[in-house]
């Protein structure tokens, strides 16, 4: 039996169905086909799956045979894929008929939880600086959900922001090692190496003063692009890292495109900044 938290979904409501609802609920996709074997074994798994979650997640079944212009959107070159769609986007997929375990742990890495929304909650008062009240929060988060490591990336993210980096590596060490390769931590890790080589700097102005005087100040220019990124000004640290390349490529061993690739990672892979910022790298290296 069919479970009422799986719909059949066909190229005319894709959009809807699966776009627009992920807007709201995190919608799996199930790319499959009548004559795939695995994939009649991996239907009925999601179907209990969703059952199971009572709507936390939206199961959404494509036909490949009879869908083709979404097969191909999608570039389904093999089958069963299954990709997670959340906020109009595909965050996260696998291929084949996983065991019911390794699913449930792919599924619930991306529900929310209550636990997640008190970390929200938290994060919100980091940003209104009352950062003992967001730590505490994030502990009780902990305590009530301690199987909830997103729990964890968040209290080492709340440390690194009030400057201290000891306390945030331990945690960080901690996480599971799936995790430790993820965007989130990449990007924190990278956040955290910004922080160190700007505590001892000069401050931001005043590397900008130094500079106006002597353009050719390389260590001024590198440690002005640290601060820079400290302050959200990331195009203009890419640009002063490009400026320190086009002077002395060798400078403090490589320094400059380290940290540009430091900032790719930081970004991401879909920030406009990073292909742009990519192309400008290898036109000056090549």
């Amino acid at each position: 039996m069919s479970s009422p938290f799986a719909i059949d979904v066909t190229d005319a409501d894709f959009q809807q169905n699966v776009i627009e609802a992920s807007m709201h609920q995190p919608v799996l996709v199930d790319f499959w086909a009548t004559w795939c074997q695995p994939c009649q074994v991996l239907k009925p798994m999601l179907e209990q799956l969703a059952d199971e979650f009572q709507g936390k997640f939206l199961l959404a079944k494509v036909n490949t045979e009879e869908n083709q212009q979404v097969a191909m959107m999608f570039n389904i070159r093999s089958i069963p894929t299954i990709k997670l769609f959340i906020n109009g986007e595909p965050v996260d997929e696998f291929m084949g008929a996983l065991p019911e375990p390794q699913i449930r742990a792919f599924i619930e890495k991306h529900i929310q939880r209550e636990s997640d929304i008190m970390v929200k909650q938290a994060e919100e008062l980091l940003l209104q600086g009352q950062s003992d009240e967001a730590l505490e929060l994030i502990k009780q988060a902990n305590q009530a959900d301690p199987g909830n490591h997103r729990v964890l990336l968040a209290y080492a993210r709340a440390c690194a922001t009030i400057g201290n980096l000891e306390e945030a590596k331990t945690v960080i060490d901690a996480l599971p090692a799936e995790m430790q390769e993820s965007t989130d931590v990449i990007a924190l890790k990278n956040q955290m190496e910004f922080d160190e080589m700007t505590k001892d700097s000069a401050p931001l102005e005043e590397l900008l003063s130094k500079l106006a005087d002597n353009p050719d100040d390389l260590e001024t220019r590198y440690q002005l692009a640290a601060q820079q990124m400290m302050h959200s000004e990331t195009e203009s640290a890419l640009d002063n890292l490009l400026l320190i390349m086009k002077k002395d490529r060798a400078f403090n061993d490589d320094a400059a495109r380290k940290m540009m690739f430091k900032i790719f990672d930081t970004l991401g892979a879909d920030n406009p900044l990073v292909g742009l910022y990519r192309r400008k790298l290898m036109s000056l290296i090549y």
